[in-house]
């Protein structure tokens, strides 16, 4: 049975809906800002499962200070009307000035007493928000990362798949706890609207309506700016992991010998420099045109509030009111405009919240494209059938020639293969198509006499040991560096010894200050750097730590001296006694001692067989061994 899977790259949307964002009319978003009320409302729901998982008790706290400081302006407000009306009346009766002033005594006790709560509940609500804010982000981080490793490598070679990351570690990290205290404070500023309605409308009911209006203008050019903020960074995400790659160039060793060398500092720094300015004048214009405009908008609340003063003092002089009453009156008109603005605002940050959440939330449903098996077939120990590829072709992600073409070969238990070919012939895809880092597009690869499709990808690479020709140099201890090639054994340390004995790695670690306890590395304390062939030795010693039935090794020797490479060669057979081995190398004093040779050529194979059978067949092989060894010659 054949599998036949077909991969098509989906264009990136980003910056096509950004221009055509551009193009609406302030009508047209406000109209998309209400259409996107149920979406908002779902990401609200998310946010807060996601905030509430992380701590509930955090959560519980930040509401209900939120809510309980709903209830102080009003009483606020109530207090000052009060004391400023005693205050007037022990003046005027100075006959009962005694009683007036035990009664501005007890309610200047009870403005101190709901001032400390108040400046209480502020200092819990920041508190609790402060902490379980850094818990959230801390736990985004970690969901981030713990998801993107059960995603497929196709994934990792996707441009919009890191924007998203992009817009994602810069703004999402913050937003739901920012999402639900704004909810938090959205009831807030509800209650006491209503608490304060309910004063207002004893003097006039049309002073409520007019406050209620005043701030609606300055709350549309808020949400038309705030989708436009978003819209911007969005766009600017690709430019700005460009930036941040800039920075990371400059500021790693692993680059610093070449941009050294080639005098590449200015280069790159003027570069950030074209990228830093215009991202700042991007975001200055939109900030001063957002600021100006709340600004032009707030003048019509200002004046408002100054006629509302205005027709409550006239009033006051009628004798219609007392002062208390002009005082709680103003107040009260201040506080209504006030918390409608808050609340309108609250909608329009919620609004703005759930824009970056919603990247947030599409990066965590991202889901692999690769299936696995329902019921997995078991691999056996040890490997009786050997491996078998059969019409295999497969094409990276947007790429229209194929990396490889109807490639078929069979390799029993126990045999070493070797591949050569020429850069980019498809080698190193071949032994990632073996370790189901992809799928192919058309064939099948057999493991044992079963389809890798069949198996479950982990239990499969559980029994694959392999290094890249591009390994990791980990900054991590020495032994980690090895202990990580089966973390399952990484505090083992004899079999951390054994497998760094077999690559040759002992002999390093023995020169190291604290021998297998040294830091690698120079990017932390302590840390010892190491030099091409050693960081090789240690990259082989992972493998060798695997005690895996397939040894695929990409370029082993390419950093080691003749010597080094002449040692691990001498006992590869010994090494490899058991397994099946798989290298890749250009050098054919390696690749002779193989079961099996495939020579690659622009993805097909061309010519395999034995050292020996391809001699004889005077092919591509017999050409490059030839002109390899003539330069030894």
């Amino acid at each position: 049975m054949l599998y036949h899977t077909h991969m098509m790259r989906r264009p990136s949307p980003f910056r096509q809906q950004s221009e055509e964002d551009e193009d609406l009319s302030w009508r047209e978003r406000l109209v998309r800002f209400v259409r996107s009320v149920p979406g908002a409302l779902a990401g609200l729901a998310r946010s807060l499962r996601l905030v509430w998982e992380t701590n509930p008790w955090l959560t519980l706290g930040l509401g209900l200070t939120t809510l309980l400081l709903a209830f102080v302006p009003a009483s606020t407000i109530y207090l000052n009307k009060l004391l400023l009306d005693a205050v007037v009346m022990a003046i005027r009766e100075s006959a009962r000035a005694d009683y007036y002033l035990r009664l501005i005594a007890i309610l200047a006790g009870l403005q101190l007493l709901l001032n400390l709560v108040m400046s209480l509940l502020n200092t819990l609500s920041n508190t609790f928000q402060q902490i379980l804010q850094d818990e959230t982000a801390s736990r985004v981080q970690y969901l981030l990362i713990e998801h993107a490793h059960t995603l497929d490598m196709a994934f990792f070679e996707r441009s919009e798949f890191y924007d998203k990351l992009q817009q994602v570690q810069q703004e999402a990290m913050l937003r739901p706890v920012m999402m639900i205290a704004g909810t938090f404070s959205l009831l807030r500023n509800a209650l006491t609207f209503g608490s304060m309605i309910v004063l207002l409308v004893r003097l006039e009911w049309w002073l409520a309506v007019i406050a209620l209006v005043a701030p609606v203008p300055a709350f549309i050019a808020d949400a038309r700016y705030g989708w436009r903020g978003f819209q911007l960074r969005r766009r600017q995400s690709q430019e700005r992991r460009m930036q941040a790659y800039l920075v990371n160039l400059l500021t790693t060793d692993s680059y610093q010998k070449e941009i050294k060398i080639f005098n590449l500092g200015p280069f790159f720094i003027e570069r950030f420099k074209q990228f830093a300015e215009r991202f700042l004048s991007e975001e200055r214009r939109l900030v001063v045109r957002r600021y100006l405009a709340g600004f032009g908008w707030g003048t019509l609340t200002t004046l408002v509030s100054s006629g509302t003063f205005l027709y409550v003092a006239v009033q006051a002089v009628s004798g219609r009111v007392s002062i208390g009453d002009l005082t709680l009156y103003t107040q009260a008109a201040n506080s209504v405009q006030n918390n409608f603005q808050n609340i309108l605002s609250g909608f329009s940050s919620m609004y703005e919240h759930n824009l970056y959440l919603s990247t947030l939330f599409e990066v965590l449903a991202l889901r692999p494209e690769m299936p696995r098996p329902a019921n997995p077939v078991p691999l056996e120990r040890p490997f009786t059938r050997g491996i078998e590829f059969r019409n295999v072709t497969f094409y990276y992600e947007g790429r229209q020639e194929p990396a490889l073409r109807n490639v078929s070969f069979k390799l029993e238990a126990g045999q070493t293969l070797a591949i050569v070919g020429r850069n980019g012939a498809g080698k190193t895809t071949l032994v990632k198509l073996l370790a189901r880092l992809y799928d192919p597009q058309e064939g099948q690869i057999l493991v044992n006499g079963h389809d890798i499709r069949e198996y479950d990808p982990d239990e499969l690479r559980r029994e694959i040991g392999i290094i890249f020709q591009d390994f990791v140099q980990y900054q991590l201890l020495a032994r980690e560096n090895i202990g990580i090639g089966q973390v399952d054994f990484i505090e083992d340390r004899a079999r951390i010894t054994t497998a760094a004995q077999k690559s040759g790695a002992d002999e390093v670690i023995a020169r190291l200050p604290q021998g297998y306890e040294t830091m690698l590395g120079r990017w932390f304390e302590e840390g010892h750097h190491l030099s091409g062939g050693e960081w090789q030795k240690m990259a082989l010693a992972r493998g060798f730590m695997r005690e895996a039935q397939i040894l695929i090794l990409d370029e082993p020797t390419s950093a080691l001296d003749a010597q080094a490479e002449h040692e691990l060669f001498a006992r590869m057979r010994e090494l490899t006694r058991g397994r099946i081995a798989i290298f890749i190398s250009h050098r054919f004093s390696t690749v002779r001692v193989a079961d099996l040779i495939l020579v690659l050529e622009r993805g097909e194979v061309i010519e395999q067989g034995s050292h020996e059978e391809l001699m004889a067949r005077g092919g591509r092989y017999a050409e490059l061994f030839n002109l390899q060894a003539s330069s030894y010659r």
